[in-house]
């Protein structure tokens, strides 16, 4: 009976210590959803200047000159650029894309962070896009289609739908991807 009554005050003083690592655990979690949150908080410039810098530190200077990082619906190319990766400026609450407008090459970069229930939209634009550049290349150069099939399509942690089509697309996309984490 004794060793019973001297249970109860350890169980209790068991569950108090318990309950207080939990408290701590909470607040840790509530310290790194606060983190994240205050992370998240770029302006669409803010984030649109982080794609750009993301994908020219991605490439080379040649490619960077030749296949020019557009950034607004105001560009020159933006037009055609929108309807060869069938979206709009609607669609997009930040982006920063780099696309060969002409039939000989299979490249493209686009970084978007889609407008809130356009994702999808985004997404199968991409797709498409990525589909009609296999399609394109398929008969007659044989190493532009390799990179179209090639073509890798993501959405990151914080929304950021990222594809890449490019020599070298694994190095490439990593690249930018890690640019973009550190920056958001």
């Amino acid at each position: 009976m004794r060793k019973q009554r001297m249970m109860i005050p350890v169980m209790v003083l068991a569950l108090l210590l318990a309950l207080t690592g939990c408290g701590k655990v909470e607040n840790e979690m509530d310290k790194m959803e606060s983190q994240m949150a205050q992370k998240e908080e770029l302006t669409a410039a803010e984030r649109t200047q982080l794609y750009q810098t993301a994908i020219e530190g991605a490439r080379d200077a040649e490619m960077n000159e030749s296949v020019p990082v557009i950034t607004s619906p105001e560009d020159d190319l933006a037009s055609a650029i929108f309807v060869l990766l069938d979206v709009t400026a609607e669609d997009m609450e930040s982006f920063a894309i780099a696309v060969s407008p002409v039939n000989v090459k299979a490249y493209g970069i686009a970084a978007i962070k889609p407008v809130d229930g356009r994702e999808a939209a985004v997404l199968n634009g991409l797709q498409d896009f990525i589909a009609q550049q296999k399609s394109n290349f398929q008969q007659y150069l044989a190493d532009q289609y390799a990179i179209a099939e090639k073509a890798r399509l993501e959405t990151l942690d914080d929304g950021t739908v990222l594809m890449v089509m490019c020599e070298d697309q694994d190095t490439v996309l990593e690249h930018i991807k890690t640019t973009i984490e550190a920056g958001t």
